[in-house]
Formats: structure tokens, C-alpha cells, sequence
């Protein structure tokens, strides 16, 4: 950790979380680190509260890809992804941060461009839903190349550690961090005479750019979830989805890699 003592804690302003860290800001301003009020400031960002809290502290940061990111949960039972550390211990997370082997694991993230005019990065996923009680049809294109025409509830564009959220939950694949590649996966699309679609997910190399087309009938305002956001987008009538240069570094733990947390969280 030579050189990179100056955090910042992303965290709900409560008065009851506020009386549980006071101790851990203590424990490591007596161990040499040094708290600071601004991100920009920081060379480690810790967020406390799940991996929702940690996709948040890393959105509002701006994903600094300059400096390193750490989870910390709040509750005994409580696992995450994106966590290595349990705040009921943090005593032995200062003592990891000090003394023990820690490695730097990089996580891909994707970047969706909409309507050819803003861009958004996201390390969990994107999804495309419609708001309204009928369906959506999206026209999908590979490399500018035409694969299919869906029609169903909406798409979900996974990062490999977002594979294990909304996507998982649709039958997607779990997919390892180390593939530069993002996977795509349907939410109860309709397979008809008229509308045909590969029915199952599927995995794109880091390479390849994914564009989805909005037909324009009507639904043109679909919620386009960012991660664990909905931006306020209207008439969206298309987003062009690539893995992006940025890698996100998290501090880990020697013994605790990416398998070992699924293993934990879901067996």
C-alpha cells in the first residue's frame, strides 16, 4: 500500500452508521492513513454498504481508474461481489491494509453511447425495459451487421462481474473477469412467425461493438438502467454498447478471488 494513504469513505450519512465507523476512522488515522472529505483528494475510495453502495461510489466518483476501490458490508450475513470486508471487523481489514499480501484485480466495464450523443460507463450492467404495458422491439446489430430482431420485456448487457446480478437472474452465464467481453441476455422475448431471436444469452468479445436499434412505435421511451440507476433519457433510438478502455482496481485479498466469492454468495 506504499504511497496510498489518503481515503475517502463513500456512505450513507446516518447517525447510526456514523457512531459504528467513528472507530475505524480513529483505527486508521493511528495507523497512517489520512481521511479525506473530497474524492478527488483520495488514492483509495471505500465504500460502506453492499456491492449497491459500491456500484454507487464508483459511479459518483467519475470510475477514477487513478486510484484503488474497496467494499466494506455492514452485516454479519451479508456477502458481496464487489466487498472483501465485514465492518464488524474492520480492526482486521486496517491490520489486511498494513500488513497482509494484497493484490489489485481489475474489473471491465462497458460504455453505452445513446443516440449518438452522451456516454455512460457501467461496471454491472446496462438494460433497456419498456415503461409501458406492451412490449419492445429492438433491432440488434453485431459489428454494424444485422443479428436479429427482438421483441419482448427488454435487454440486459452484462459486464463479466455484473453476470452474476440481473443477468444470472434471466439465466444468464457467470462469466470470469479475466474474458475482456460483455454478454447479452433477453428478458421474456417473443419467438414467433414474425419475430425470431437466438433465445438464449450470448457473449461478445471485447472487440466487437453491439448496437441496439429502438423501433420507434410508440415505446420510445424505455427505462435504460445504468448499473443500479434509470437515466432520465427520453426518445432514445439507439445505444451503441462497447467494453471500454477504463478497468476499475479493487484491493483484494490474497485468498479471496472472484470464484471464491460466488461460491460463497449463491452455494
Amino acid at each position: 500500500m506504499l504511497n496510498r494513504n489518503k481515503l475517502f469513505f463513500y456512505y450513507q450519512h446516518e447517525d447510526e452508521l456514523i457512531e459504528k465507523l467513528t472507530p475505524l476512522f480513529d483505527l486508521a488515522r493511528e495507523n497512517g492513513f489520512e481521511i479525506v472529505q473530497n474524492h478527488q483528494d483520495a488514492n483509495i475510495i471505500i465504500s460502506v454498504g453492499g456491492d449497491g453502495m459500491f456500484l454507487q461510489s464508483v459511479r459518483k466518483t467519475g470510475f477514477r481508474e487513478d486510484c484503488l476501490y474497496s467494499g466494506i458490508t455492514t452485516s454479519k450475513n451479508e456477502s458481496g461481489l464487489y466487498c472483501d470486508f465485514n465492518l464488524d471487523h474492520f480492526d482486521e481489514m486496517v491490520h489486511s491494509m498494513m500488513h497482509e499480501a494484497l493484490e489489485v484485480r481489475r474489473f471491465p466495464v462497458i460504455e453505452a453511447n445513446i443516440n449518438n450523443e452522451s456516454s455512460f460507463y457501467c461496471l454491472n450492467e446496462l438494460s433497456m425495459r419498456s415503461t409501458l404495458i406492451k412490449t419492445i422491439e429492438i433491432d440488434v446489430f453485431i459489428d454494424d451487421i444485422p443479428f436479429e430482431s427482438f421483441r419482448g420485456d427488454g435487454l440486459i448487457v452484462a459486464t463479466p462481474t455484473g453476470s452474476t446480478g440481473y443477468n444470472k437472474s434471466t439465466k444468464g452465464a457467470v462469466v470470469d473477469p479475466k474474458l475482456p467481453c460483455f454478454q447479452v441476455s433477453e428478458l421474456a422475448s417473443i419467438n414467433s412467425n414474425r419475430y425470431r431471436t437466438l433465445g438464449s444469452s450470448f457473449i461478445l468479445s471485447g472487440d466487437r461493438t453491439l448496437d441496439l436499434q429502438l423501433v420507434q412505435d410508440g415505446n420510445d421511451y424505455p427505462i435504460l438502467g445504468i448499473d443500479n440507476e434509470a437515466l432520465p433519457i427520453r426518445n432514445i433510438r439507439s445505444v451503441k454498447v462497447n467494453l471500454s478502455d477504463k478497468v476499475i482496481k479493487t484491493i483484494k485479498l490474497k485468498n479471496n478471488s472472484y470464484w471464491e466469492r460466488v461460491k460463497r454468495t449463491f452455494l
